[in-house]
């Protein structure tokens, strides 16, 4: 874990959302290998600091900032500590998610729909606000990777606000490249096939006979690691991908090719 200064993220500063498990801690650890000082938020305190505390001890750089994605002065909080202790922000990996299955449209309460929107398209909106603004303050750019889905692109089957609320997220990954791009800011979207998380063994735990589907349409026949999907976010976040804006760059063992 420690940092050698040779990694592919060495110098940057990079702030990951939905932090507490899964696809962010993995991606958290994985930065943070690769060089770079990452600020973690999630709304489980417990759960960043000690993932923080984790990629402190193996030589790394991380700092914690408990939040609510959905809550803007959250989000500024976060991004204001990250410059405030690493003096930029040149990264955002918005990855924060939730999702629930088995409803259709007609019986899915607004309640359902009001939260799935909130927290995949408002929290993805509120943090691209407050990077992008402290990126184009600082005048170096910056990269920001959003997780989109597979549902991003079509109907797979996930309730329809999941679907609905992944293709936001794709419109405003495309709408935030072309706005920045001139700025020498590059926004990217990940599409997401089926993933090993916490959030996924709930979803499987509530409505077990979806795992057939989530993994019969994949090439690979197989759920993602959540390291899998933080080496593609690692990659766009770096100058490997300096040319790569506006992309919806699948992480989806072939799902979305079939």
């Amino acid at each position: 874990m420690g940092n050698t200064g040779q990694g592919m993220l060495a110098g940057r500063t990079i702030m990951v959302t939905g932090a507490a498990s899964g696809i962010g801690a993995a991606a958290a650890r994985l930065f943070a290998a690769e060089g770079a000082a990452v600020v973690v938020t999630a709304r489980r305190e417990g759960r960043i600091k000690e993932l923080a505390d984790e990629i402190a001890d193996g030589g790394g750089r991380a700092l914690a900032v408990p939040g609510d994605v959905t809550v803007p002065a959250d989000v500024q909080r976060v991004v204001d500590a990250a410059v405030r202790t690493y003096g930029r922000l040149d990264g955002g990996f918005n990855n924060a998610g939730w999702a629930t299955a088995g409803t259709p449209l007609h019986e899915t309460d607004d309640a359902v729909f009001d939260q799935v929107m909130d927290v995949n398209v408002r929290g993805v909106w509120n943090c691209m606000k407050a990077q992008i603004a402290v990126m184009l303050t600082d005048g170096r750019g910056g990269a920001v990777v959003n997780t989109a889905s597979t549902a991003g692109l079509v109907a797979t089957g996930a309730t329809a606000s999941y679907i609905a609320a992944k293709h936001a997220v794709m419109g405003l990954t495309k709408a935030g490249a072309d706005e920045y791009g001139g700025h020498g800011i590059r926004v990217n979207a990940l599409v997401v096939g089926s993933t090993r998380t916490e959030l996924m063994d709930q979803v499987l735990t509530d409505t077990p006979s979806l795992e057939e589907s989530f993994v019969s349409r994949s090439m690979q026949k197989r759920m993602a690691e959540p390291v899998e999907v933080a080496q593609a976010a690692a990659w766009l976040l770096s100058d490997r991908a300096s040319f790569v804006t506006g992309g919806s760059v699948p992480v989806d063992g072939g799902w979305t090719a079939a």
